[in-house]
């Protein structure tokens, strides 16, 4: 499976990160608010996110977010296989400005990076925090259902549980 294709749809583009990208994922970023839930509520600090973007790049499958209408950095996302079993990926690290929360914007990032999955894959799995109910939300609203395998990790210093909700590829 190409994990870094460049996939566009009405709203957003999506495209491959590079090193360059850093500053203007991290004036996104850097806003506390879209952290605040999340296990690892401390992103926005430069230093966390350097960290953040640095294992992004790493690992192959990283892709930015770019609104269609205004050509601006809106948000990144990634591919990546290390917690995916057999058939599986995992669509994860994602995060939008909070000027494109609400749905239309996510649902988008989310259908063309399942469409193109599911081209390889069966199972489309995503490691959410539990208590991370926004998140939780947002994978339910695309179709995402919750198995019952968990991930724990540590995250800003303290142990997390992650929850794996799961998409099939439609028959």
């Amino acid at each position: 499976m190409d994990r870094q294709p460049h996939l566009v749809g009405e709203l957003i583009e999506l495209r491959p990160a590079a090193p360059g990208d850093f500053d203007a994922l991290f004036a996104v970023a850097s806003d506390p608010l879209i952290w605040e839930l999340h296990p690892a509520h401390d992103r926005w600090r430069e230093t966390v996110f350097r960290k953040f973007f640095d294992e992004g790049l790493a690992s192959g499958g990283m892709l930015v977010a770019i609104d269609r209408g205004t050509g601006a950095v809106i948000g990144s996302s990634r591919y990546d296989f290390e917690r995916a079993e057999p058939g599986e990926v995992e669509i994860g690290w994602t995060f939008l400005a909070r000027s494109h929360w609400g749905g239309r914007y996510n649902a988008e990032m989310k259908a063309l990076m399942l469409d193109h999955a599911f081209a390889s894959v069966e199972r489309v799995i995503f490691l959410v925090g539990d208590t991370n109910i926004r998140s939780r939300r947002a994978v339910e609203k695309i179709g995402g259902y919750l198995t019952p395998r968990e991930h724990r990790a540590e995250m800003a210093g303290e142990p997390v549980v992650h929850v794996i909700y799961a998409i099939d590829r439609p028959l």
